[in-house]
């Protein structure tokens, strides 16, 4: 991409709707965003098929602590299973602005999704099978975070649908530490093996 890396970006986002992918960005960090930071004590829909929802809170943070190989303090999923590949999860704002305005039509709170992080900036099917930084912290793309068909209530009828390969990252906590909302720089740092529990 020569000296223009962020007009190329730029024209690329115009053209296609999101951000260039990852596997051409190997030598260059990407600029993101973390708009909004969630954790839940408890799962409405993890686990819940045929015997109906839950009504945990969610609760928006200012910032978390992520604790190396275990889950985000506090969250649902810490300590669930040992080395569980998702120990947090990621969730594309641009897919939350699809849904809202071409589904929903109207008003939708980003906490419906129930990710930790939404975050603009990248496509997150690209971080998968990646190692990654993000505010000096370390990731490990486990797999996509699939969407289960709660989200129709949650949402709109036609958002689990849709949702089919854009429901997000599940990661695992290589590095852990404080992690905020705002600004940061997205380093791709290499790619690692699929693991054979990565859909489980």
């Amino acid at each position: 991409m020569g000296r223009f890396p962020d007009l190329w970006l730029a024209v690329n986002e115009r053209a296609f709707g999101r951000a260039f992918p990852v596997s051409y960005m190997h030598d260059q960090d990407v600029k993101v965003t973390l708009k909004h930071i969630y954790i839940s004590p408890g799962h409405n829909y993890y686990g819940r098929h045929g015997i109906g929802s839950m009504d945990f809170p969610i609760e928006e943070k200012d910032s978390i602590v992520c604790l190396e190989g275990r889950g985000i303090e506090d969250d649902r999923f810490l300590d669930y299973k040992d080395d569980y590949k998702g120990q947090i999860t990621f969730f594309d704002w641009a897919v939350y602005e699809k849904v809202r305005d071409e589904i929903v039509k109207g008003e939708l709170d980003p906490v419906a999704f129930r990710r930790n992080v939404m975050v603009q900036g990248i496509d997150l099917n690209d971080l998968i099978d990646k190692h990654f930084s993000l505010g000096g912290l370390e990731f490990t793309g486990s797999c996509e975070c699939s969407p289960c068909y709660w989200m129709d209530e949650a949402c709109a009828p036609g958002t689990h649908e849709f949702l089919k390969g854009r429901g997000g990252l599940r990661a695992r906590i290589v590095k852990g530490g404080g992690l905020a909302t705002g600004e940061y720089e997205l380093k791709i740092l290499g790619d690692v093996e699929r693991r054979e529990d990565a859909n489980a």
